[in-house]
């Protein structure tokens, strides 16, 4: 009996139908995001990992090489790339820890903050354009229907574990 057992259906309530549809829609969903964050890339001149390395900034005003790794889930000479790519071009930049010399901070630089801000802009009209095509009551649907979703494939998760 898998961890999930006390959460989820019958297998018997899925149809084949039912699971290839949604095989199908999560893989091209996926693909609309790659292609995303493949024009982000080039729209604003940042390698994939170092522009989602510069968002990670919006929620924590200083990080730390180690987590960064573990928030984009890398080992730390990956980050240490990705951080000197950002560095070269003047994004980020380090302090020393006034409570701990040996630990480096990390922040954005003035030029950092308003590519971020930048980047932050075209994902509002990116999300807008999207959600604009939709009637308002499918909205609320398709919110809350994304946190079920999300709340599943979490849970799903665990099995991998």
């Amino acid at each position: 009996m898998n961890k999930l057992s006390a959460h989820t259906y019958s297998n018997n309530d899925i149809s084949e139908y039912q699971l290839k549809q949604f095989q199908e829609l999560i893989t091209r969903l996926f693909q609309c995001c790659q292609e995303r964050m493949q024009y982000q890339s080039e729209r604003f001149g940042l390698p994939d990992a170092e522009l989602r390395c510069l968002m990670l900034f919006g929620v924590e005003r200083y990080l730390t090489p180690k987590g960064i790794a573990q928030k984009m889930n890398v080992v730390k000479s990956r980050v240490t790339k990705i951080l000197e790519g950002l560095e070269q071009k003047k994004l980020i930049q380090r302090i020393k820890d006034p409570e701990d010399s040996r630990i480096s901070l990390l922040s954005l630089t003035p030029q950092g903050q308003k590519k971020y801000n930048e980047i932050n802009i075209f994902l509002e009209g990116m999300h807008h354009a999207v959600l604009i095509q939709m009637h308002p009551e499918h909205r609320k649907a398709i919110l809350s229907n994304l946190e079920l979703l999300k709340t599943a494939m979490e849970s799903a998760k665990e099995i991998m574990v």
